[in-house]
């Protein structure tokens, strides 16, 4: 006898078919929270999950410059004076352009080369930007290239005048602490409301002022702690906290017993191999040590034994004293046996990864947890006046004096590294500089950003030098390029300049979209009305594909254009092409008699060749769209190729399931409702 399993515990083909509708909700769900993020963020509030902003999405469309308005720049470069490969030449600028250009701020610029005849040419577009003379002045300037060393000056002393001001503004912060701090205790204002009216914590001031569960030693909030912990719950602190970064007027909103504190002191034996041991001894010595220790350990000789034979560098010369802890602090092992352990024993022999442990427990306690909140009021500080001390200073050493940099690879372990060779005033100034720095770093900095920070071995003569730092092969020739193009060898004059304006950019966008829903508007009904219920699915899974694709091009992100929307709109007609083959090979099958189910089934089998090979023709002709043409025409290429990909989802898999589902309706399992004849018609 025989016994089918797979039929008894496997979900039928209905099941399936309802998890499979139940997993295209949750992507349409998924969908719509990405595409309209401020309608998800309403809902996490209204539900009371949003995890105090946490969970807050702000997915955002990435607008061309066709949309958004913008600059338009195209430049020449002249490589006349290039023996060797022009093409990468033009590559470095192109590089040393797209660092100028991201120090506008722009959102997605767009700097690619192409080439002309024998000319060649980078076009540099710049959404959002619309003083094009001042894009021109910037882009046009010398890359600069400079050589720093670390700053060990001290800052500058507040000028007296300065010190007024602080001193004055502080004192204001001060009196309108104070002031508020009185208002709460009389009743003039309640804390809630005093929140976003005064508090100048740009974090915390739409939640509130809340700043969680702390604990006493929490290192930040440690003294606004201790001026509420013997309140009552929602007392306030009697007097405005002063720290570094202001006055605070503290609430205490809850207390909570958290979790067990520990105090403990250890001894460490180690042995080599060990990444943090020093000694020579083996594991087997180690643990031989060990025991004879435990053996002679007492709760009173304990310091005494951890000062003389720990080897934790640490806490051995303090009697192998750790102070306090909590769960999370240390390793698994140890943190298992001082928490399971009692106050005043001393462990078994417990190993870790950095030896052997005897651990003595001296005390334990629960820790209490306070929630506060708080209304800040910042003060000055010499900082804020000073600004921060920069970690650099310049040398007289910069790109100029640079004659070149070549890619080589050391002759002993075969890594690429990147050689630099001054010029006469260079190698005096390079060798200076090498003199006074050894053992200390030496940064070369390009157009600001620091690109290398080799360490300086020893003083440097003639001029040349290697820098090292574990590069790849491509690291390592972009680094040479970008060293040599620092001062642009290959000049560049502009050629042509267009600004699009920011109400050209919304009107296009404006009439696109106007356009493309009126398309759609007149699909859906076409398809509605020829194709009954079916054009009803069909309008359904168009919508799913629809909101699906528009998370796709925030997610992935596609800079939409002008173009982009027309591939996008012309993928929702191949969409729409796909049903209609699907439909159509339905009607068929449903004419020669077949049942609706059957007829669904032997549609789609039928109408996938057809499906396939007008999509795939298209995905080869985005694929050559984007390799071979321009950037307006690839943006065009890629939200259509996309668009192709998701279309046959949702015609092959999402209208299935759908058609599927609703056959097993008998009220509408009618062949007159998917494109067949009424029983009226066929008698």
């Amino acid at each position: 006898m025989t016994y089918s399993y797979g039929k008894k515990h496997g979900l039928s083909a209905q099941a399936k078919r309802l998890w499979a509708f139940f997993g295209i909700v949750m992507l349409v769900l998924t969908s719509v929270a990405v595409v309209y993020p401020q309608g998800y963020n309403t809902a996490l509030d209204i539900l009371h999950i949003s995890g105090n902003g946490a969970l807050y999405r702000n997915d955002q469309f990435h607008l061309g410059l066709d949309l958004q308005g913008g600059a338009h720049l195209v430049y020449e470069a002249d490589t006349s004076r290039v023996f060797s490969d022009a093409g990468e030449a033009v590559d470095g600028v192109r590089d040393v352009i797209e660092r100028r250009v991201n120090s506008f701020g722009v959102a997605e610029p767009l700097v690619q080369t192409t080439k002309v005849g024998d000319s060649w040419r980078i076009i540099v577009e710049l959404a959002g930007v619309f003083d094009v003379n001042e894009a021109i002045q910037k882009i046009g300037e010398t890359p600069l290239l400079e050589f720093k060393v670390q700053n060990n000056e001290p800052p500058r002393i507040l000028t007296e005048q300065e010190k007024q001001q602080m001193d004055a503004y502080n004192a204001d912060a001060k009196g309108r602490a104070q002031k508020i701090l009185d208002s709460l205790r009389n009743g003039t204002v309640i804390f809630d409301d005093a929140v976003p009216q005064y508090s100048e914590d740009t974090t915390t001031v739409t939640i509130g002022g809340k700043l969680g569960y702390l604990f006493a030693d929490d290192a930040q909030y440690a003294s606004l702690v201790s001026a509420v912990e013997n309140l009552q719950k929602d007392g306030i602190a009697p007097e405005a906290v002063v720290d570094t970064v202001g006055y605070h007027v503290v609430k205490l909103l809850d207390t909570r017993t958290e979790e067990k504190e520990v105090f403990a002191s250890h001894l460490l034996i180690c042995w080599q191999g060990l990444t943090t041991c020093a000694q020579s001894r083996t594991k087997e010595e180690a643990q031989a040590k060990i025991n004879l220790l435990k053996a002679q350990a007492t709760p009173e000789n304990f310091s005494e034994l951890a000062k003389e034979n720990s080897d934790d560098l640490g806490s051995g010369p303090q009697g192998g004293v750790l102070g306090s802890f909590r769960k999370g602090a240390m390793v698994p092992a140890f943190e298992n046996a001082v928490f399971n352990q009692s106050v005043g024993t001393i462990s078994d022999v417990v190993e870790s990864p950095f030896g052997y442990h005897l651990i003595l427990k001296t005390d334990e306690k629960l820790v209490t947890a306070y929630q506060l909140a708080h209304i800040l009021i910042t003060t000055q500080s010499e900082t804020d006046i000073l600004g921060p001390q920069d970690e650099w200073q310049n040398t007289d050493l910069t790109g100029k004096h640079l004659r070149r940099a070549v890619l080589e690879f050391n002759q002993t372990t075969g890594e690429p590294e990147v050689s630099i060779e001054f010029g006469s005033e260079g190698k005096k100034l390079f060798e200076d500089i090498t003199d006074k720095n050894i053992g200390k770093p030496v940064a070369i900095f390009l157009d600001g950003i620091p690109i290398s920070t080799p360490t300086v071995q020893q003083k440097i003569v003639g001029g040349k030098a290697v820098i090292t730092g574990q590069f790849t092969v491509p690291e390592a020739k972009q680094l040479v390029q970008r060293l040599n193009t620092g001062a642009l060898p290959v000049p560049i004059t502009l050629v042509s300049q267009q600004t699009v304006g920011a109400t050209l950019g919304s009107d296009s966008l404006a009439k696109s979209l106007q356009a493309g829903m009126l398309g759609i508007l007149f699909v859906v009904l076409f398809m509605i009305l020829y194709y009954r219920l079916s054009g009803i699915l069909a309008v359904c899974s168009l919508g799913v594909y629809a909101v699906v694709l528009l998370a796709l091009f925030k997610l992935i992100p596609i800079t939409l254009t002008l173009a982009g929307i027309a591939g996008f709109i012309l993928s929702l007609g191949m969409a729409v092409d796909a049903n209609v083959l699907i439909f159509e090979r339905i009607k068929e099958e449903l004419r020669r008699g077949r049942s609706v189910d059957a007829a669904i089934d032997e549609g789609f089998v039928r109408a996938w060749p057809s499906i396939r090979d007008g999509n795939v023709s298209t995905l080869i002709t985005c694929f050559i769209l984007f390799t071979f043409t321009t950037s307006i025409v690839q943006g065009f290429a890629i939200t259509l190729g996309i668009g192709v990909v998701v279309s046959m989802f949702s015609a092959i898999v999402i209208t299935r399931i759908f058609m599927k589902l609703m056959v097993r309706v008998k009220a509408v399992n009618k062949p007159w409702l998917f494109g067949g004849k009424s029983s009226l018609e066929q008698t």
